[in-house]
């Protein structure tokens, strides 16, 4: 694939290597690369990313850090691509049977990522190298991307279960899944639904440094489902007629 370069894998054979952050679909020892992320984790964790180095990963990867340098350049590349990997697992959100109840599972899952002891710092330490290197917060922001476009889900089976309005356009005849046609003037935007359900959380946990729990979990939840009721998420070429169009005298 174009920008792959040749390097060294642990048993001595050559194999590509992408650019760091980006997806890789085989080729690099997954153990390896396991190891370096793990250890990557654990100097986040223990010493920030100001304190992180090359050396600390090689020493509790196993990794030489010649190898490092080559394949991942620096610390940039080593924490984009441990953030990438993170972002390669299996995971896929909660099917409770109902929204409210799929988007309170995901909720209370966030709340768990963050307040057990045994996860939280890592994933804490992640976010705040994405404010100190630009490498990891482009990183940062294709791992919730990805993450939320998996979530769409929840908000598709909602609609398909009448527990949402079906956007203009969008009929019962309509594939699941297909957006209504640019002309019918609105559609059901399921991210910015997905993502009302972890923002008060996130800005608890990030900018005003509060605690979180399952009660504010389970509010949030209330209101993004009160507001996508009311057509809060529901968008498109008529939005904002009424206010942006100065009437005719």
């Amino acid at each position: 694939m174009p920008g792959e370069t040749a390097h060294e894998n642990a048993h001595g054979a050559t194999e590509a290597t992408p650019t760091p952050g980006t997806r890789r679909p085989g080729g690099r020892t997954a153990r390896t690369r396991a190891a370096v992320r793990d250890a990557v984790l654990a100097g986040l964790t223990e010493h920030g990313y100001p304190g992180l180095t090359v050396e600390y990963v090689a020493a509790h990867s196993g990794v030489h850090k010649t190898t490092l340098y080559r394949r991942w350049k620096d610390v940039e590349g080593l924490v984009a691509d441990a953030l990438d990997l993170a972002g390669e697992d299996s995971w896929v959100p909660p099917d409770t049977g109902s929204l409210e109840g799929d988007l309170r599972a995901l909720a209370r899952e966030v709340v768990a990522s963050f307040t057990d002891p045994a996860v939280a710092a890592s994933g804490s330490a992640m976010i705040a190298a994405a404010f100190q290197s630009e490498q990891a917060a482009v990183a940062l922001r294709h791992y919730y991307a990805e993450r939320f476009a998996r979530c769409e889900v929840i908000v598709e089976r909602a609609v398909a279960r009448g527990e949402l309005p079906v956007p203009t356009g969008a009929g019962p005849d309509s594939p699941k899944g297909t957006p209504p046609p640019a002309a019918s003037g609105s559609a059901l935007d399921a991210g910015a639904l997905v993502r009302s359900v972890s923002a008060p959380l996130f800005f608890r946990l990030f900018i005003t440094r509060e605690p979180v729990d399952d009660a504010l979990a389970d509010q949030a939840v209330a209101v993004t489902v009160a507001a996508a009721r009311a057509g809060a998420f529901t968008t498109g070429s008529t939005a904002g007629t009424s206010r942006d169009t100065v009437p005719a005298p």
